[in-house]
């Protein structure tokens, strides 16, 4: 974005719903400590969500097209607030809104897949981002695995809510592949 000065292709309904997952998940911040590096990641992806707001709707409004991002995220927040409610490890206000970040970061991305489907086609930057967005919770998976077999640790909600969205990456992970690897856009059905 700073390089370019640019936010084209970037949804910024997205964005916010990925500034209110790091949000709610680490309101323990206020609450507990684990280390210097825990406490220095957490306030990093706070700070860099919110900064990348404020380069969508601020510093490069010019280039952010709100036309073309149009989903609706009350239909996402208010089902998942619902379900935090709902499924949850144990009912207090801290554990609810981890769980709720949990739940939203596996859809949160729907809004920019959204607009590259109505655009019809993304950019190479874009589908790079998409592509690094999927390969983190990818790597997710891998952790899970590792950790079940040698630390005996299993969160199902964790797990589920990371399969619904490596499922909903899938489709784009198959289009990235046959497309900008080989140096092609991205086109989609509209």
């Amino acid at each position: 974005m700073w390089k370019t000065r640019s936010v084209a292709g970037i949804s910024g309904k997205s964005q916010i719903l990925f500034a209110l997952v790091f949000t709610t998940r680490y309101l323990d911040l206020f609450t507990s400590f684990v280390s210097i590096y825990n406490t220095c990641m957490k306030v990093f992806f706070i700070s860099a969500s919110y900064f990348t707001l404020f380069l969508m709707y601020h510093k490069f409004k010019a280039t952010y097209d709100s036309n073309h991002d149009t989903f609706r995220i009350e239909f996402l927040v208010v089902p998942v607030g619902g379900l935090a409610f709902l499924v949850n490890h144990e009912f207090a206000p801290l554990e609810i809104l981890w769980t709720f970040s949990i739940y939203l970061e596996s859809v949160a991305i729907l809004p920019q897949l959204f607009m590259v489907s109505k655009t019809g086609e993304a950019e190479t930057i874009t589908s790079h981002y998409l592509f690094a967005l999927g390969s983190y919770r990818g790597l997710y998976l891998l952790n899970w695995i590792y950790r079940y077999y040698f630390e005996g640790f299993f969160d199902l909600i964790a797990v589920v809510a990371g399969v619904v969205q490596t499922i909903l990456y899938c489709d784009f992970f198959y289009l990235y592949i046959t497309k900008v690897l080989k140096g092609k856009k991205i086109s989609l059905p509209a």
